[in-house]
């Protein structure tokens, strides 16, 4: 079934302003993009935007952990360590599968709402996580989180990540696999090399919190750039440092496999930090974006990621353009979708992806957008309660408050049962 998106301004990550088209969508890919004064093919849907609907690549959420919304609201305004030993990690306890597949179903119904086609997800019983992503259609990179803890547990957890990898990875052009090293302070030193060698051997990437808190690089025992050699880190295929707030952007690292992956709402909730993301631009060092857990961000919003990112950065800089509107939805769309391995995803191109998102520009606050303006309008004026729809290969996931692979009533109730078992 072809979509014609006709009369709508399209913008994404590559272009300094937005184009005014027609944009035709077939068989999950963007088929033509014409200019809006060119006839329009036909289609078997047509969405009638008037100029007045924008078209953006739909958000790459590159760092969350999506049943954590179970845990929302648990251990509020406390430090990273805190905040895991007391209150996340023993509830986390009581998780079953059951409970992992409704939370991440849940979540899911957030991302779709404010405009997230793919999300990055380290947790457990990750099985459960790409069964509930397949069946809604909706793009995941996954790793298991792998953690120390009883004898043995990390080498079963692990073969669990790579038995993951073996079933998952590629399934249907929709999972990425990667391995997921908790952290340093998790995972000794001697069990990450091994990690890095089976990620070596097997080809697949390295998802890994890395200096989240100033804590962590003062009892890291070594330079991180000694540590990232050591573990062998920097020899993985890829390698996705999550929060990066403590790494000094003066280090020796070349970017040729490595990504960071900022993550300033939850950085901020926390008291972690801030990374200095305006210095890592400086070098070109390719940054995505994510939410982190909904238990300590609180949201799963990406919009929100993209406006903070721009603002803070700019504040904390004293500088207004030090991190321009464009530079952070590129951070929120393409990148992260480059670094987990989805290629022809995040721009708006013909032959790439139709992973898009459809924004209602008849709204107060989009009074004087144009071509030349829509991306800061976006940024700075937007949010996601503007989104109208989020599209997955050409498929429609959620549109008008409606979401058609998903049953929302049945998520919603068993997501609740499970909050209730976890927290009693």
């Amino acid at each position: 079934m072809a979509t014609l998106f006709k009369d709508v301004l399209i913008l994404d990550g590559s272009r300094t302003k937005a184009q005014r088209v027609h944009m035709l969508v077939s068989k999950g890919r963007i088929a033509e993009i014409l200019d809006v004064n060119k006839t329009p093919p036909g289609a078997d849907k047509i969405i009638s935007g008037h100029g007045k609907m924008a078209v953006l690549p739909g958000f790459v959420n590159a760092h969350t952990h999506a049943a954590m919304i179970l845990l929302r609201g648990l251990g509020e305004e406390a430090p990273l360590m805190e905040w895991l030993q007391n209150k996340i990690w023993p509830v986390e306890e009581k998780l079953t599968p059951d409970y992992i597949y409704w939370g991440t179903l849940s979540a899911m119904l957030e991302m779709l709402e404010t405009g997230t086609t793919c999300f990055a997800d380290m947790y457990f019983e990750m099985d459960r996580v790409a069964d509930a992503a397949l069946g809604a259609g909706m793009r995941a990179a996954l790793c298991r989180g792998i953690t120390a803890g009883a004898p043995g547990k990390i080498e079963r957890s692990l073969h669990e990540n790579l038995d993951l990898a073996e079933k998952y990875h590629g399934r249907e052009g929709l999972i990425t696999i990667q391995l997921g090293p908790h952290a340093p302070y998790t995972v000794p030193l001697e069990s990450m090399k091994n990690i890095s060698q089976a990620a070596k051997t097997q080809g697949l990437g390295v998802h890994f919190h890395f200096l989240e808190t100033k804590g962590e690089l003062d009892n890291l025992g070594m330079s991180p750039e000694k540590y990232l050699e050591e573990s062998g880190l920097l020899e993985v295929p890829y390698l996705n440092l999550a929060h990066a707030v403590w790494l000094d952007p003066k280090i020796n690292l070349e970017s040729e496999n490595i990504t960071l992956i900022h993550n300033p709402c939850s950085n901020l909730k926390l008291g972690s930090g801030i990374m200095p993301l305006a210095s890592w631009l400086e070098r070109d060092f390719p940054v995505a974006l994510g939410t982190d857990g909904a238990s300590s961000n609180n949201r799963l919003d990406m919009w929100e990621e993209m406006r903070t990112t721009a603002l803070l950065h700019k504040g904390v800089n004293q500088d207004p353009v030090c991190v321009p509107a464009v530079d952070a939805l590129r951070m929120a769309t393409y990148e992260g979708a480059r670094v987990f391995g989805f290629t022809q995803k995040g721009m708006i191109r013909e032959g790439w992806c139709a992973d898009l998102v459809l924004v209602n520009l008849d709204k107060p606050h989009y009074i004087g957008v144009n071509e030349e303006n829509l991306a800061a309008y976006i940024v700075y004026a937007g949010s996601s309660g503007d989104i109208a729809g989020t599209m997955i290969n050409g498929k429609w996931l959620y549109k008008n408050g409606e979401y058609p692979t998903l049953d929302k009533d049945e998520i919603l109730q068993k997501a609740c049962e499970a909050r209730t078992a976890i927290t009693q």
